[in-house]
């Protein structure tokens, strides 16, 4: 009606896949740790064996050969895989990456005689993978989780009896036998009269959720009562889980700008220290008096080893990928890291009324016809053309008169986006719609809609107006709370909405909302948000998601209320806040914020300590034993702060 739905195209966004500059996938499977460090074991027992040997015990036949044999074998455990890494990344045609540097300085070590600090650098480097696999797994730890929500197997009813089915193999129509306890595994309508579920896989809300006959419950729903039946509605691979675990899993293709730049960086970066490193072995022979090469090339593999990128290469993206675990812990699906980005800076938040600050629940008031006409019979006139539309003011009309008279023939049924509903009946035209839709056709009327607070839906009959209906929508029990945090972030808040101006101002004035906007087109809309961005100002549009396709395509970024509402929803928005509460709006701007001040500090605290260490080690003041700490400590400093997002309470 005055909000009148579309079907919104879908959203273009660029995705830009980066050539990683290595793998660091660090896919631990089912591995125990124990076996994750037991190779770090191995080497750490004998490489403490081998130092007590050189340096307490002093044994005469530790030495020769037999030293040398000792240490390789110390290194085998930790640096073999290295080395397979850096072949592997060579052949790739990516020559440059830290195996290659970790290899080039440790075997650089072992041929000036360096053993055990060539074992202890291949060391900590292998304990620093292990840990980086470790955080990397933590942080899938919620995709995982909501992995385990989706059942492989489903009890189906073939003759009355029950039948157990893989649930991808499972027909849309089969009905569905669930349990108690037991997880929905595909989308469906439910058969029993009444069923309560836990929904908390699919909104991050443990409160039971209780559905009735014919409404439709989700793969990954936790039947909480008596046995249940539902008829399958859609495929496995097209439910509503499938779609969501897809889009977590695929969220991080779309990379923040600082994480592209960074992996931009590392692939000019780690050649020069290469050539850098090429530079301190030689070049000193023309400069100093008493050069020598072991002690310059020693420096050199001590540059190397400090060099290597990958604290910033892995605790950058692990920082994003801990923000999009945040936000599916509590029900907020980003697409992408580069939307925590945008939100981490966003400026305006602009809010569409119905069904994001409002309930969306609408329910008549008052009928106030003419006297001349028969009110039951424009109802139901009225009624039959409603079932036209999936509008919530059509649901609240539907439930106010009934069921729909079927005998009714309507035709040229017509929906006028921003006015209602037009047809005609036995060649009369019937127009449900706001008052702008009466003035469109030229209907005179006798009322005075703007001194009204209600949504008004005026009714025209045969070229004459009938009368209206009003409708009343209730606030949200969380929207003061969100326009209250939105505020402390420093964020400007807008409500646009097609209903009428009177309706959305007292909202507006309710919730504290400075800029409110009603009797909008959705071409009004779009006006109103490039005025924002006429200001050089970024913009979050939230809204239903399937409705003001324009506006969105305008905005920064795209926030849908209600995931579970549409399939166009989870496609379209950028970011997908599951269980239509608007104060997760708030919640997920913090989460992009924190996600960046982590990343930030991360780039800080290891640009701050490699530069420092560089300059030593170029110096000849930094050991193999400072060189580890600057690579590998600071690594495991930057994924530390980089988990820190997981156990953050937002």
């Amino acid at each position: 009606m005055e909000e009148c739905c579309s079907t919104k195209p879908k959203k273009e966004h660029q995705h830009h896949h980066e050539g990683h500059d290595h793998d660091h996938s660090h896919d631990t499977g089912d591995q125990s740790v124990f076996r994750m460090f037991l190779p770090a074991i191995i080497s750490f027992g004998l490489l403490l064996i081998g130092i007590a040997l050189d340096h307490f015990i002093k044994a005469e036949w530790f030495s020769g050969w037999i030293r040398l044999v000792w240490y390789l074998i110390a290194y085998i455990p930790v640096g073999l895989p290295v080395l397979k890494e850096a072949f592997e990344s060579i052949k790739n045609g990516d020559v440059f990456s830290e195996f290659f540097l970790m290899g080039i300085a440790t075997v650089g070590a072992f041929a000036i005689g360096e053993y055990p600090e060539g074992v202890a650098v291949m060391l900590f480097y292998s304990v620093g993978e292990v840990f980086q696999a470790m955080a990397v797994t933590k942080a899938k730890s919620n995709i995982k989780s909501l992995l385990d929500q989706r059942p492989d197997e489903v009890t189906v009813l073939k003759d009355g009896k029950p039948q157990i089915e893989k649930a991808e193999k499972v027909n849309i129509g089969d009905i569905i036998q669930l349990k108690s306890g037991e997880k929905l595994g595909l989308d469906g309508e439910l058969l029993s009269e009444t069923a309560s579920f836990n929904t908390s896989a699919l909104t991050g809300e443990s409160k039971p959720d209780t559905k009735t006959k014919g409404e439709t419950v989700l793969a990954g729903m936790i039947n909480l009562n008596t046995v249940s039946e539902v008829k399958v509605t859609t495929a496995y691979k097209d439910s509503k889980l499938s779609k969501i675990l897809e889009l977590v899993q695929n969220a991080t293709a779309q990379k923040a700008p600082t994480e592209l730049f960074i992996r931009k960086f590392a692939k000019i970066y780690t050649p020069i220290v290469v050539f850098l490193a090429i530079g301190i072995t030689f070049i000193p022979y023309l400069f100093v008096e008493e050069y020598q090469f072991r002690a310059w090339l020693y420096r050199a593999l001590v540059f190397l080893v400090i060099s290597c990128p990958c604290a910033l290469v892995i605790s950058i993206p692990l920082g994003y990928f801990g923000g999009i675990g945040a936000g599916s812990r509590n029900g907020i699906l980003f697409k992408g890291s580069n939307f925590l980005d945008i939100l981490a800076n966003v400026q305006n938040v602009v809010i569409d009324k119905t069904g994001t600050m409002t309930e969306g629940v609408f329910k008549v008031q008052e009928v106030n016809f003419n006297d001349e006409c028969n009110t039951d019979d424009i109802l139901k006139l009225v009624n039959a053309l409603e079932s036209k539309s999936s509008h919530p003011v059509a649901t609240a009309i539907h439930q106010y008169v009934g069921e729909v008279d079927h005998s009714i023939l309507l035709e040229n049924v017509e929906e006028i986006a921003g006015y209602g509903l037009k047809a005609f009946i036995n060649e009369k035209e019937l127009l449900v719609g706001n008052f702008k839709l009466m003035d469109k056709f030229s209907i005179n009327y006798d009322v005075q809609p703007e001194n009204m607070v209600y949504t008004l839906i005026a009714v025209a009959y045969d070229n004459k107006f009938v009368g209206y209906l009003t409708i009343a929508d209730a606030v949200k029990a969380d929207a003061q709370l969100t326009i209250n945090k939105l505020k402390s972030l420093g964020v400007k808040t807008t409500m646009l909405s097609g209903d009428k101006s009177s309706v959305v101002k007292h909202v507006a004035d309710t919730l504290g909302i400075q800029n409110a906007y009603g009797d909008l087109l959705p071409e009004d809309k779009v006006n109103k948000v490039k005025e924002i961005k006429a200001k050089n100002q970024t913009v979050a549009f939230v809204g239903d998601g399937v409705n003001d396709a324009p506006v969105v395509a305008l905005s920064d970024v795209g926030i849908a209320m209600g995931g579970l509402g549409s399939d166009a929803t989870i496609e379209t928005a950028d970011v997908v806040i599951q269980d239509d509460m608007p104060s997760k709006i708030p919640m997920a701007i913090n989460i992009g914020k924190q996600a960046k001040k982590i990343v930030w500090q991360n780039i800080i605290l290891a640009f701050s300590i490699k530069a420092v260490v560089l300059i030593l080690g170029a110096g000849g003041l930094a050991t193999m034993w400072e060189a580890v700490f600057a690579d590998v400590g600071v690594a495991l400093l930057a994924i530390l702060n980089a988990v820190r997002i997981q156990r953050m309470k937002f």
